[in-house]
């Protein structure tokens, strides 16, 4: 007997045929829910307020949905009745066999889990650093948090196009320029480009903070770069070029793609547009020389306009974001965007989003749906932002090459005997997601202190111990000489029976919900959170439960649990943006 891969929501379903088969009038709510362990699995929790909305008696009207539910519900639960009328579903040992039966391989769980989120479409937009600067630890939460959330909403069914909007343009390209044209090491340009420009930006931006005249001629070099004069746009490419090649490195070592890469020079030639609409609809107004949006209806912003056009005239944030949202809209076809930014951009956000309200309503457009999926700040142990010693901002090259020298000292102490190239393979993998685990595993919204002791350890919710997790399942498989869910293994299988058996069945089957929270919130510590505790119900199966045992059924069903916990390990490590290993 097969199942639905969303117990929960297959649960919604039955309700509903059992509230038309009572009679019960329309419209009825489940509010399917996780229940408290001692009580289930799920706990239906709509009769209260649909009785209490019609004056009936919450406990009868939960008896009759109990007994108009469905014959293989009750095949699969234990369905009882609880207080005055909250419905409990405790899976059988019959049901959990079960749908760890129908879910076998991984496309089986994508299958299932791409129904959650079909017909949805989204520009993701995150990384988005700016050229001619490295990577830094401030920019490793929107890559790694970006990343995540797009294979989720991908794994959920959604259409998702991930959009790195690069700063590649503005004033700091005029004082880099002036810097470049007097002052270029081109033996260092040859050997790290990227490391050469951005010293050439703290020379032309301390150059002109000192000197009026220098910061006059940067202006100018800015006016021939946007006025398109050859040797500035070649300078720039260079620079752009040098920038993208860096970043890819990083990306590459996180596991980044992207869809597109369109800097905010894509979008120069069609901000007048928007200066010109706006302005037509009423909205825009000049103010001090200035092109701004008023948002008076909204307290905090009453004295604080939208600016979306500088006083000299100038672009801005502002103006390219409103073109960036035109063109996705009208050429990408985009209903929906995500901008995982720091917090700190709050208002900017808000503002940008109720200007669009406005402007796509008064010119009769469909308003897509926008949400910044904000988060904090990642803090050194002294509860500041995190630096080096001399203040520095860390480069993330330099964060990921220390977190894989550490994990390699991990690795050694594990498995000394492996050979050394494979320690180090071992070593890249578990130090690197040890980065982007730890990053996740907190809720996005808060701070959170960078601390290598805790980070990079085989105990509590890390990388390394879930990775480790995964490559013990690996060996239990390899000593034995078998295929994970290889179907001759699993075919014996008898019920479940044992307590610790269980428990691990009903912490499988909850991977649906998961899921489906963590893409809901577009919060991944869920996710994080689930395989957290998932690996330690394994562990503890693993302690107590024997599982090369001589009784056939038995070892057959044990080896089953093992697969289905390896399965769904790997695919939410995978989803979480993380590698895994076979061997640690």
């Amino acid at each position: 007997m097969s199942v639905s891969f969303n117990l929960a929501l297959s649960l919604d379903a039955a309700l509903q045929a059992a509230a038309t088969a009572a009679g019960l009038e329309a419209p009825f709510a489940a509010e399917i829910r996780g229940a408290d362990p001692r009580h289930g699995d799920f706990q239906a929790n709509g009769v209260l307020g649909y009785a209490k909305a019609r004056k009936l008696n919450p406990r009868a009207v939960a008896q009759q949905l109990v007994a108009a539910l469905p014959a293989e519900v009750t095949a699969n639960y234990e369905v009882s009745i609880a207080g005055p009328g909250f419905i409990n579903f405790a899976l059988r040992p019959a049901g959990l066999l079960a749908w760890l039966q129908t879910h076998v391989r991984a496309e089986q769980l994508a299958a299932g889990a791409a129904t959650t989120r079909a017909g949805e479409s989204w520009i993701v937009d995150y990384s988005s650093p700016n050229t001619a600067k490295q990577m830094h630890v401030g920019h490793l939460r929107s890559a790694v948090i970006g990343e995540a959330i797009a294979r989720l909403l991908t794994y959920s069914g959604a259409k998702v196009t991930r959009d790195n909007h690069i700063g590649d343009w503005g004033t700091q390209f005029g004082k880099l320029i002036w810097a470049y044209k007097r002052h270029v090491d081109t033996a260092a340009l040859a050997r790290d480009p990227i490391e050469e420009f951005e010293r050439l930006y703290k020379l032309g931006n301390s150059a002109a903070e000192a000197d009026v005249a220098v910061m006059d001629e940067a202006r100018a070099e800015l006016v021939q770069l946007q006025a398109g004069k050859p040797e500035s746009l070649d300078v720039w490419r260079q620079i752009n070029e040098a920038s993208l090649r860096a970043f890819q490195k990083v990306y590459d070592q996180l596991g980044i793609r992207f869809d597109l890469t369109l800097g905010e020079s894509f979008y120069n030639d069609k901000v007048a547009r928007i200066y010109e609409e706006l302005s037509r609809l009423g909205l825009a107004q000049e103010s001090l020389g200035a092109l701004v949006v008023f948002h008076p209806e909204h307290p905090r912003f009453k004295e604080q306009p939208f600016m979306i056009r500088k006083s000299d005239g100038a672009a801005n944030y502002a103006s390219t974001d409103l073109a960036t949202i035109l063109y996705r809209t009208e050429v990408l076809q985009a209903t929906g965007m995500l901008y995982v930014v720091d917090k700190r951009q709050g208002d900017h956000f808000e503002q940008l989003f109720i200007t669009v309200r406005k402007w796509f309503t008064a010119s009769q457009r469909p308003v897509p749906r926008m949400e910044h999926v904000d988060f904090g700040t990642v803090l050194g142990e002294n509860g500041k932002p995190l630096k080096t010693r001399d203040g520095e901002n860390i480069k993330l090259k330099d964060l990921l090459t220390e977190a894989s020298d550490r994990a390699y000292t991990l690795v050694c102490e594990k498995n000394p005997d492996l050979p050394e190239a494979e320690r180090r393979a071992i070593a890249e993998i578990v130090g690197t997601g040890s980065v982007q685990y730890a990053d996740l595993a907190q809720n996005r919204s808060s701070d959170y202190v960078f601390a290598w002791d805790r980070m990079i350890s085989l105990e509590g919710n890390t990388a390394a111990y879930l990775l480790y997790a995964v490559a013990r399942i690996h060996s239990i498989f390899r000593k034995l000489g078998l295929t994970p869910a290889d179907p001759a293994t699993e075919v014996a299988a008898s019920g479940l029976e044992t307590p610790t058996e269980l428990a691990l069945a009903h912490k499988l089957v909850k991977f649906p919900e998961a899921i489906q929270l963590a893409s809901g919130q577009m919060r991944p510590h869920f996710l994080c959170l689930y395989l957290y505790e998932l690996a330690g119900e394994f562990s503890a199966f693993y302690s107590a439960d024997k599982v090369a045992v001589d009784d056939v059924p038995v070892r057959a069903r044990r080896l089953l649990l093992c697969a289905r916990t390896l399965l769904i390990l790997e695919n939410g490590l995978q989803l979480l943006g993380l590698r895994t290993l076979a061997r640690m």
